[in-house]
């Protein structure tokens, strides 16, 4: 009988700006953080994942170094770059190592520190083609996206600012949420906000920060044995990178959400309906209503009357990230798909403190990593956690 994976234990550290430290040292914190919650010891663990960070880009032994930094002696390593899909990812494959026997205790850990000195370019922006236009960021990148998207369905400005309004909420009930973004934010701060790559505004966005957050995979027997009583079970996981290929010019409004949205919950054997608490990662606004759309939470196209008719607070009927996703809380570099999965957990071990969802069961968590040029985005994928 194959025994359930779990994730028995989490931590984060606070969301800061220009902290001047480097990713192995906001990893080793979290880990200090997570063996004091679990009370294991790093002998225990015998298997590690690490994200590799924007501010280590140059670093391609990182995984083993991260290794050498926390003191692990690991007998299964996984260096993710899948960008912000590397937290999911990463559980997912900790998985699949557990039970196929090749450690028993994973650590699956993600520390960037890009606030003072993040990457001029990215390899696939395809730099000969982007910056004569003007695409030299991920926000542009975005609103060109925006404008796409418009222009085949309609989007209303007020309701991405919903989004915004509703996450900064829940950040201002995030201790961890970066203090500058603890604030209320108004629909009117969100409309009059700087419009930096039409339509697409700065509060649309995220901001570049430091941070870190760790996961313990392990056997439920296991967590049991070492009385760990909190844990939630990841019962499904989908994953895509470079949906439609093999077309020259695909639709940038199509992304890789539509293939593994309806595979991830026919896996878990969920409807749309069922799931308590979306956690989605959010580096821009209209990223998230296009993920609504794509996992069935409403029609394609539809998503802006969605948004404005659906109550997306903590005690709404979709919440919708719940510590304030990356936009309002921070996006901790390459570490940041790690933001929304450790809110829910966080939320299913029944932490949520000022925000807790009432009695949550399940929780969907999404990561999106990398953009290329002149396609949606790279990698999507999608976890489905149960209580």
């Amino acid at each position: 009988m194959q025994q359930n994976i779990v994730i028995a234990g989490y931590a984060e550290t606070p969301i800061a700006l220009k902290t001047g430290r480097s990713a192995f040292d906001l990893a080793g914190e979290v880990f200090a953080d997570l063996l004091a919650k679990t009370g294991l010891s790093p002998r225990d663990i015998d298997g590690l994942s690490a994200t590799l960070p924007l501010s280590e880009s140059g670093n391609v032994f990182l995984a083993a170094y991260m290794a050498d930094a926390l003191g692990l002696t690991p007998t299964w390593l996984n260096a993710s770059g899948l960008g912000g899909c590397s937290a999911v990812g990463g559980v997912a494959r900790a998985q699949s190592a557990i039970r196929d026997g090749a450690c028993k205790i994973a650590l699956v850990v993600s520390a960037d520190a890009v606030s003072l000195s993040g990457p001029g370019h990215f390899g696939a922006y395809r730099a000969e083609f982007s910056e004569p236009q003007g695409v030299q960021t991920p926000a542009a990148a975005f609103g060109l996206l925006m404008s796409r998207y418009d222009h085949q369905y309609g989007l209303d400005p007020t309701a991405l600012g919903k989004i915004a309004v509703t996450q900064r909420e829940h950040a201002c009930l995030n201790a961890n949420a970066l203090e500058k973004l603890r604030k209320p934010l108004t629909m009117e701060d969100y409309l009059k906000s700087r419009m930096i790559a039409d339509p697409l505004r700065v509060l649309d966005c995220v901001m570049f920060c430091d941070g870190a957050n760790a996961f313990l995979v392990m056997a439920e027997s296991e967590a049991r044995a070492r009385g760990l009583s909190k844990m939630v079970l990841p019962t499904a996981y989908a994953e895509i990178t470079n949906y439609a290929g093999d077309q020259s010019c695909p639709d940038i409004t199509e992304s890789g959400f539509w293939r593994i949205g309806p595979q991830v919950l026919a896996k878990a054997g969920l409807k749309p309906d069922a799931i308590d608490m979306f956690q989605p990662y959010d580096d821009f606004t209209i990223a998230v209503m296009m993920q609504m759309e794509a996992f069935g939470f409403c029609e394609r196209g539809q998503g802006s009357a969605y948004v404005l008719a659906t109550d997306l607070s903590h005690r709404g009927v979709l919440p919708l990230n719940t510590g304030g996703g990356q936009i309002s809380a921070g996006q901790p570099g390459l570490a940041g798909g790690g933001l929304n999965l450790a809110e829910g957990v966080r939320q299913l071990f029944g932490e949520g403190e000022g925000r807790q969802i009432a009695d949550p069961k399940t929780a969907l968590v999404t990561g999106i990593g990398t953009i290329p040029y002149g396609r949606n985005w790279s990698t999507s994928a999608a976890m489905i956690l149960e209580a």
